[in-house]
């Protein structure tokens, strides 16, 4: 089996919020009208659609890497979405929980497990897998600096 992302679960109760601009960021030139905070944000609030079915993971690992998720990123990972096709999704698969892009081929009527990084070849779900989806990513943290 190829290498795959580990993800390590933590949870965060804590209900704190942070300045926040509540604008756009430009990429471009900004307004310089915008240069103040003028309002507060709960990322619990924003990141947490399903509270009793959300949790988060940090990735350990470099699998999806071209999917924009590295090793150390967090990600926020909802349990109560049903997964569709192209979803990135922790998945259990034979023992272990995976961090994968979900391919469904509706004309073969299967399933695959993608990575995003050249070295590891898609995994193709079959009935002997030992398989579930155990939830959606919805999105990722990713520390910059």
């Amino acid at each position: 089996m190829d290498e795959y992302s580990r993800l390590s679960a933590f949870s965060d109760d804590a209900d704190e919020r942070s300045s926040y601009n509540p604008n756009a960021i430009h990429a471009g030139f900004p307004s310089p009208a915008q240069n103040y905070m003028n309002g507060t944000i709960d990322l619990n609030r924003v990141l947490v659609r399903h509270r009793e079915t959300t949790f988060f993971a940090r990735v350990d690992g470099d699998t999806m890497k071209d999917a924009g998720i590295g090793n150390g990123d967090i990600v926020v990972i909802d349990k109560s979405l049903d997964p569709k096709d192209g979803d990135i999704v922790v998945a259990y698969l034979d023992g272990e929980f995976v961090l994968r892009r979900l391919q469904v081929d509706k004309k073969q009527k299967c399933a695959w497990l993608l990575s995003a990084d050249s070295k590891s070849k898609p995994t193709k779900i079959t009935p002997e897998n030992n398989f579930v989806i155990w939830g959606v990513v919805t999105y990722t943290i990713k520390k910059i600096r």
